[in-house]
């Protein structure tokens, strides 16, 4: 059975390094431009080229994101993994070939329709050099599937024309390429497919973006000024897209000088370090990096929370331990970031679920670090940052102004008789702060080794103990100003299904399914922590609740246990850790089987 129209998924299977992120990109902007709800997984290797590649596509017009299992149409493009890409067709799809070497009899199956094109004897036979081949050849693909699925072909060319519009060399190879695919398909097969496109009006207040780029955005309309990171995947995009963003609208008009200042430093260490010294002097600072930069931090981010310094970490997570697999997501540092540093430590994270939140979620990060004055991470994963995802048009509010926390005038200063750095007043668990120089009586050092309210170095126990018991008090705190969890219900419920951050659009659509089939639900999206009543409000009104996270350890559910009164056996865990980004029918074989851990997905 076919999905049916604007409503099916295909999967390109490539070598990496053989450009075919250009065409892959080409078909995805196309569909989103012909207003189709489309969202789209790159699957790709850590290595520069050679190993296999994939690109999931998926259409769905009532629009569900998340990744599929099964696709209508393999485009299999690499000997290499043949035998699995033929595997994972539905029964009834198709698979399209290159047929300029004939096909291994091993790899027919009765049960879907073959299309064989020799797509590089046709490239080799119209294009010179062999780069050149290797590319068009991708483009030519492109030009057979803009047939087979009826993708609008005057949307490609308008893509081609604002990509290559300066390049005519480059233009006229590309649009030579897809007519040669487009031809060949049209007169050897019967286009289009059962399942294909049809425009739609769905996209028309949605844009195409990447999380990272969210992020980036997201941290100059909050005012930040100062960035330092060590290139690290899959977070270094975002330090891209923030110089991009900078480059553009952080120059003074006047005079033409910067008004932005990035560093690339020598390793993780160095780039906090520098983040924290910026910051300790009034800026808005912030570095990006991944877990094993988080790894690296650990003992400078202990003195950030210490000090009572405002930082903003952004945490693009992957699959770990030590390297791990880089280019793979996953949701493994939720513990490593709630408690980073050695010693008593807890930190503000706030869990984005789609570059939407990236950009509202950035901003909100550096207010939050200087109310507080203390670490925030924002947790970030590879699905969200480095794929392309169909987002509400992002929106900002112009009277919005930072949220800087106490921080002492010059003249508030002088109005005191004594300035003590870590001595709260009104109630309030949060210190005044001062900049450095802004006044003799603020504060120009700050001190990492044990200290009492008044700022002096001790080793009394009661002194020690009195300003971490404030710094756990201010923590507290921090619960109330987090971003809500969302909190949506369904009749008859009595289970719960909680999740946070790229597990969102796969829940969801698992929730729609287990509702039809007679299993309803209820939902929570934890955003931030520390948790508020709302969460523990949530897991109280349930039987049970379903946690539902990517890593083997269960660290969410390890962290509502350490962090709330919930009772463990009221937490059941449902995990997948292989990598990829997760799929609704994972989700719904687990709570249905109520086996609950899920085994690694297949590419």
């Amino acid at each position: 059975m076919y999905s049916g129209i604007n409503d099916f998924a295909i999967k390109l299977a490539n070598v990496n390094g053989s450009g075919s992120a250009s065409a892959n990109g080409l078909i995805m902007q196309a569909i989103f431009r012909m207003g189709v709800p489309v969202s789209g997984k790159n699957l790709f290797p850590s290595n520069i080229q050679g190993l296999p590649t994939w690109y999931e596509i998926r259409v769905n017009k009532d629009g569900y994101t998340a990744r599929a299992l099964d696709y209508d149409l393999m485009i299999a493009m690499n000997a290499q993994t043949y035998e699995r890409d033929v595997r994972e067709v539905r029964s009834g799809g198709y698979i399209l070939y290159d047929s300029s070497w004939p096909l291994d009899r091993k790899l027919i199956r009765d049960d879907v329709t073959y299309i064989g094109v020799p797509l590089a004897q046709m490239c080799n036979e119209s294009f010179r050099e062999s780069r050149e081949r290797v590319l068009m050849k991708n483009i030519a693909t492109a030009g057979v599937l803009i047939e087979l699925l009826n993708i609008d072909g005057a949307v490609v060319q308008q893509l081609i024309e604002e990509k290559y519009g300066r390049k005519k060399g480059l233009q006229a190879s590309n649009q030579k390429a897809l007519k040669l695919g487009a031809d060949y398909v049209r007169e050897h097969f019967p286009c289009p497919l059962p399942f294909h496109l049809q425009t739609m009006d769905a996209n028309s207040d949605k844009i195409l973006i990447d999380g990272n780029t969210a992020a980036a955005l997201g941290c100059v309309y909050a005012g930040a000024t100062v960035a330092a990171w060590y290139p690290i995947t899959p977070s270094t995009s975002t330090m891209d897209a923030f110089k991009a963003f900078c480059e553009r609208y952080r120059k003074d008009k006047v005079t033409g000088e910067n008004n932005y200042l990035i560093l690339q430093a020598e390793d993780e260490l160095a780039a906090i370090g520098m983040v924290i010294g910026a910051s300790w002097n009034g800026a808005r600072a912030f570095t990006s990096t991944a877990g094993p930069g988080i790894s690296l931090m650990n003992e400078l981010l202990g003195l950030a929370y210490y000090a009572e310094i405002p930082v903003v970490i952004i945490d693009v997570q992957r699959v770990g331990p030590s390297t791990g697999m880089p280019t793979r997501t996953q949701q493994g540092d939720l513990l490593e970031c709630a408690y980073a540093s050695h010693g008593d430590t807890k930190h503000i994270l706030l869990f984005p679920a789609n570059p939407a939140e990236c950009f509202e979620l950035a901003a909100k990060s550096f207010d939050l670090a200087e109310r507080f004055q203390t670490p925030v991470f924002l947790l970030s994963d590879l699905d969200i940052g480095m794929n392309d995802w169909v987002t509400p048009k992002l929106t900002w509010d112009d009277s919005y102004r930072p949220d800087r926390g106490r921080v002492l005038s010059s003249v508030e200063i002088d109005e005191l008789p004594k300035f003590f750095r870590y001595m709260p007043e009104n109630g309030s668990n949060v210190a005044a702060r001062t900049l450095p120089g802004v006044n003799p009586k603020g504060a120009f050092f700050t001190r990492g080794s044990g200290h009492t309210k008044y700022g002096d170095y001790t080793e009394m126990p009661d002194d020690y103990q009195e300003v971490m018991d404030r710094l756990l008090r201010k923590h507290k705190e921090a619960a109330a100003f987090v971003p809500a969890p969302v909190i949506e219900k369904r009749k008859g419920a009595r289970t719960g299904v909680i999740t946070i951050g790229g597990c969102d659009a796969a829940v969801r659509e698992a929730l729609d399914i287990l509702a039809d089939q007679g299993t309803p639900a209820d939902y929570m999206r934890i955003r931030g922590f520390p948790f508020d009543e709302p969460v523990e409000a949530f897991i109280a009104a349930h039987d049970f609740c379903y946690v539902v996270e990517q890593n083997r350890d269960a660290q969410l559910r390890s962290l509502l246990i350490l962090e709330s009164s919930a009772p463990k056996e009221k937490l059941r865990s449902i995990l997948s850790y292989g990598g990829f980004p997760l799929s609704a029918s994972l989700v719904v074989e687990a709570v249905t089987s109520g086996v609950g851990v899920l085994e690694p997905a297949q590419a």
